[in-house]
């Protein structure tokens, strides 16, 4: 199945019905009065997790979304059937974003979490309300009212506790498979992972967590370079960052300025999420001799000027994966203990979590921007000149 992580939709909730103008006409009832009835109410849409669901690939072919109109009234002060709800499922870790206003409407980050995203129209009233001592006969309705239409932008980030961090061909999809049942392509050239991969790393009875490797980023990312732009999104929803660096890149280059770089781009796309803890993680010791290791290991930390935890792993082999993934689920119990009990611990949590999904919302709009304003440049040269017949057509066989 593709994987689309964004969609914009539009959504309009029903129409509310339009009060009845009716008089009541019974053999033997003379002066029967009024009795036209109410309106329905139109039906609202409303989107809901579904842990059934992985992308938002249905959104690309149907965009539009609209719930029932309700029914007018009618006689015999009988009331209008309502519109039916429509409930939309998207999948859980999905953020609504209206896209004219750009605000963030919703997070849906649990299953069944059901979020009003278009109120449906308020019914008319029958001309049965209007009678009064002087107006015994009125003639008065009110109509059904328009229910609510929106532009919905839907941005689904994956849900897991570690993200892994580096540049393409680091290792981070050698790392996923070996410490869990995920099976990411892997091979021996750049860009290897297209998507995110999710994978649950079990550590015993009701112990695991979920690591996320998303693809590998390149310099001038967080500015649209390469894939790591459109995917850096998915990190905000993690906890605690692995940052993956090649001890021995097949093109010699420099970790230290490697790791800087990505540590920048970081940065530059969300300073929030580059506050969330991370580790350095040393891949590929097995491509270097053991009496070179310690030396190697020593001189990365020291040029990055590094004081977090640094573990040393090969994730070919399995060496030292074992004790990363058993830090990580101690640290990560440690944090939902300290949330569960300390609800200042808890509050900062959600504010660092709404100021990462407002950074990560600002460099989207801002990618949209360029992009926008690419293709009107793009549409202003199509103006056809003498020139364009300068031109060799080749066709293959």
């Amino acid at each position: 199945m593709q994987f689309v992580d964004e969609a914009s939709i539009i959504v309009e909730a029903g129409r509310g019905g339009n009060g009845c103008l009716s008089f009541r006409r019974e053999k033997y009832v003379p002066k029967g009065g009024p009795d036209g009835g109410d309106g329905g109410h139109g039906g609202s849409v409303y989107l809901v997790g579904d842990d059934a669901l992985n992308t938002l690939i249905d959104f690309k072919y149907q965009r539009f979304y609209q719930a029932e109109s309700g029914r007018p009234g009618q006689g015999r002060q009988m009331s209008g059937r309502a519109g039916s709800d429509l409930v939309v499922k998207v999948p859980v870790g999905t953020t609504v974003i209206d896209e004219d206003t750009l605000e963030v409407i919703a997070d849906i980050t649990e299953i069944g979490q059901q979020v009003l995203v278009a109120q449906g129209g308020r019914r008319g009233l029958g001309n049965i309300h209007f009678k009064s001592s002087t107006n015994r006969a009125p003639r008065k309705t009110t109509p059904g009212t328009d229910g609510e239409r929106r532009n919905l932008r839907l941005e689904m980030k994956v849900m897991a506790d570690v993200g892994l961090l580096g540049m393409p061909n680091a290792g981070k999809s050698t790392l996923i498979r070996s410490v869990s049942a995920a099976k990411p392509k892997v091979a021996d050239y750049p860009f290897t992972t297209l998507v995110p991969n999710l994978g649950v790393v079990k550590l015993g009875m009701h112990e695991h967590f979920v690591m996320a490797d998303v693809p590998g980023l390149i310099e001038g990312a967080s500015d649209g370079a390469g894939l790591g732009l459109r995917f850096l999104k998915h990190l905000t929803r993690t906890r605690l960052l692995f940052h993956v660096v090649d001890v021995a890149p097949f093109d010699e280059s420099d970790p230290v300025e490697v790791a800087r770089a990505i540590a920048h781009e970081l940065e530059q796309f969300s300073p929030t999420l580059a506050e969330r803890p991370r580790w350095l993680v040393l891949n590929k010791l097995d491509l270097v001799p053991a009496e070179e290791r310690e030396a190697r290991v020593a001189a990365i930390v020291e040029g990055l000027g590094w004081t977090g935890p640094v573990f040393r792993i090969s994730a070919i082999s399995g060496e030292g994966t074992d004790a990363l993934v058993q830090a990580a689920h101690r640290w990560l119990t440690e944090q939902r203990r300290l949330e569960n009990e300390d609800e200042e611990a808890a509050e900062r949590e959600r504010e660092m979590r709404e100021r990462m999904e407002a950074e990560a919302v600002a460099r989207t709009e801002a990618r949209l921007g360029r992009r926008r304003k690419r293709r009107d440049q793009d549409d202003d040269d199509d103006d056809f000149d003498d020139d364009d017949y300068d031109v060799e057509v080749e066709y293959a066989p």
